[in-house]
């Protein structure tokens, strides 16, 4: 459908060499962008590429701590090189390193929290969006997470790390949009990936969540990713500064 062709369209997705980033770039790919694959190793984003380029997609592998403003910077640089421009910017990578009560969460940890969730969001949407900016066309994607929409006993920084995203791209679709630049947040709610395992390998949280959520199932990668090509594509493009929440109804209910 033409609304959603991402046909030469460049794209950078951090944190996908795995789960809701990888579905993301796999169905950014399958839209016709070329994507840029990325997190902290080599080999599983070499192998997510690969794996697009044998469907038939365009996609190069690009490491990038994202706590590291000179690996995003090179991230950028390298992207360039290669297509000569970004056109779609997916900051999906973050980090939780810790889970109980903020009363005795390590000040470490904190920091880490907000300056991969936040911080590295900021840098590397300001590495792209001035060459956007210059031609009056681009999207930036920001995973946030419905945690930033309700208060935790367990997960507190994190959720605080995921509600400033979706202010993040508040701000930015305000400063941007005399550019026709369009910033929003997907929030999932449970989505069965590694990064969530210990949440959903647990079977009574699991029957609880499935129990309470309307569509009585957790989610999975692939429900996310088509929500980025809505936003990236033209389907999208009167969309800006909103947070689309994807959690099987889970929030709706009281």
């Amino acid at each position: 459908m033409k609304s959603f062709d991402l046909t030469g369209k460049v794209a950078v997705i951090t944190g996908s060499s795995r789960g809701i980033g990888r579905s993301i770039a796999e169905q950014l790919s399958a839209a016709g962008a070329k994507v840029v694959i990325s997190s902290r190793k080599a080999e599983p984003c070499e192998t997510v590429a690969k794996s697009i380029r044998d469907g038939g997609g365009q996609a190069i592998a690009v490491t990038a701590n994202i706590a590291d403003k000179a690996q995003l910077e090179h991230l950028v640089t390298t992207t360039r090189s290669e297509w000569g421009q970004i056109d779609v910017l997916v900051c999906n990578a973050a980090s939780n390193p810790y889970y109980g009560p903020m009363a005795q969460m390590p000040d470490e940890a904190f920091n880490k929290v907000l300056q991969n969730n936040i911080v590295s969001n900021h840098w590397l949407a300001n590495l792209v969006l001035p060459e956007m900016a210059e031609r009056k066309d681009g999207a930036v994607i920001i995973v946030s997470s419905i945690g930033g929409l309700k208060g935790s006993a367990a997960l507190g920084a994190y959720a605080i790390s995921k509600a400033a995203d979706m202010q993040l791209a508040r701000n930015l679709a305000v400063e941007w949009g005399e550019h026709n630049i369009r910033v929003n947040c997907i929030a999932p709610g449970l989505i069965k990936t590694d990064f969530a395992r210990a949440l959903w390998e647990n079977p009574e949280l699991r029957e609880r969540y499935e129990s309470t959520t309307p569509l009585r199932r957790l989610g999975e990668p692939d429900d996310i990713g088509g929500i980025a090509v809505f936003l990236a594509s033209r389907a999208g493009a009167f969309v800006t500064g909103q947070t689309i929440v994807a959690d099987g109804g889970v929030t709706i209910v009281g």
